[in-house]
């Protein structure tokens, strides 16, 4: 019998991680199975690790583009993109997905139009992992104070689906064995439309751990976590925001605040917005995983790379310009407050948009000020805290997802 073999496009970060969770979850129900990635946007660095460790192998051509893979908020992103190259990048990507279709081979694509689109031009068979797209972000209201969308509602609500028409088309093919996505409302949606989609979990909530009791290091001490995001200019200017609204250096509590990054932005990126906001460095406590701390006044700033899977479940609040590691935090029950910039990624329409998406379990803020006093006030109300909490857990559903979508895709695409 021929060794299992799989293709798994995925375009962003956040999609890698959730290729990465989900790939994890296969090799562990099919240890024989053949994986190959193929990332779409970026560097695929989220493999690299799995990749050493020979769980998979990233294939194709890798590019960073200016918009970060965000070309679509903006006609100023896409036109840097296209002079980039992203033509060329795209036609590579796509020859590689045609040889892998040709032979029959099987396709995960994981994310949205981009990756659905290719694996359907591939000619084989091929899934769906549909991640940013929910009806909640347009059947829940828009946060106070943040306007509505009643063109872009009215259309999704005429439709009854966030999805679009040529997107049905393409799940809806005969080539396309399974089709899932991240709620049941979203699932209900599609199947209205002839899609038979399914809502077996969320990947995203899957490889965290039950907070235990509180280290030594955190003790005594508030604790906040910061997620200023990984694509860098933009998330070093986020940082300079978010740094802007934490309590001044009298502040009567102790605070530990815990910045969870991944590789970027580094310690020596991250020492001049740190100084500038009149932190100066310390020694990091023992135990903490923390690379470097940072001190102003009663304030504790830590820096973790790599350690948002450990200190997301030991935060009380989130301060954050991210987006899939805003939405797993507060899936964990920490709610989060938003500060939108300039871009590419974080802009007042992704804020948005994303405190629909979680029920306003995070809540956009229109500046540093702004968040600063809703942080103050929640941080001094565990009620509150705690009711957004439960919203956050219901809208991101609980952990399981992956072993439970892994079964269906080895059952579907991977037969025998």
């Amino acid at each position: 019998m021929s060794t299992p073999r799989l293709l798994v496009l995925s375009n962003g970060h956040g999609e890698d991680l959730i290729a990465l969770r989900l790939i994890e979850a296969l090799r562990h129900q099919a240890p024989d199975l053949e994986v190959q990635v193929l990332p779409l946007v970026g560097m695929g660095q989220a493999y690299a690790g799995a990749e050493a460790a020979g769980e998979l192998q990233r294939v194709g051509p890798r590019q960073p583009l200016p918009s970060g893979g965000f070309s679509n908020q903006s006609l100023r992103g896409l036109l840097n993109d296209l002079a980039a190259g992203l033509p060329l990048l795209s036609w590579r990507q796509w020859r590689i997905v045609r040889r892998w279709g040709r032979q029959g081979l099987p396709i995960l694509a994981v994310g949205d139009l981009l990756p659905l689109l290719l694996a359907w031009a591939g000619g084989g068979p091929y899934g769906f992992l549909g991640t940013p797209k929910s009806d909640h972000t347009w059947a829940t209201p828009p946060p106070p104070g943040w306007g509505r969308s009643p063109l872009a509602d009215g259309y999704h609500r005429a439709k009854g689906s966030e999805w679009d028409p040529w997107e049905w088309a393409l799940m809806g093919h005969r080539r396309c064995q399974l089709v899932a996505v991240r709620d049941r409302l979203t699932a209900w949606g599609l199947r209205r439309h002839g899609v038979q989609a399914l809502a077996p979990g969320n990947p995203m909530m899957d490889g965290f751990t039950a907070p235990g009791p509180l280290p030594a290091w955190l003790q005594g001490r508030r604790r906040l976590l910061l997620l200023p995001g990984s694509r860098l200019p933009e998330a070093l200017g986020n940082l300079r925001g978010l740094l802007a609204a934490l309590p001044s250096a009298s502040a009567t509590q102790p605070i530990s605040v815990l910045l969870a990054c991944g590789s970027r932005p580094s310690d020596a990126e991250l020492a001049a917005p740190l100084a500038a906001a009149g932190f100066t460095p310390a020694a990091a406590p023992p135990g903490s995983g923390a690379s470097a701390l940072w001190r102003r006044g009663r304030l504790e700033l830590l820096v973790g790379p790599g350690r948002f899977a450990a200190w997301a479940p030991l935060a009380e609040l989130g301060l954050a310009t991210a987006g899939t590691a805003t939405e797993q935090l507060v899936g964990l029950g920490v709610p989060a407050l938003s500060l939108p910039g300039p871009g590419p990624q974080f802009k007042a329409g992704f804020a948005r948009r994303q405190s629909r998406l979680l029920g306003g379990a995070v809540q956009p803020c229109q500046d540093s000020g702004e968040l600063q006093c809703r942080l103050i006030a929640l941080l001094n109300d565990d009620g509150e805290r705690a009711r957004l909490g439960r919203i956050g857990r219901r809208r991101m559903g609980p952990a399981g997802g992956s072993a439970r979508l892994a079964a269906l895709i080895l059952e579907r695409l991977l037969p025998g």
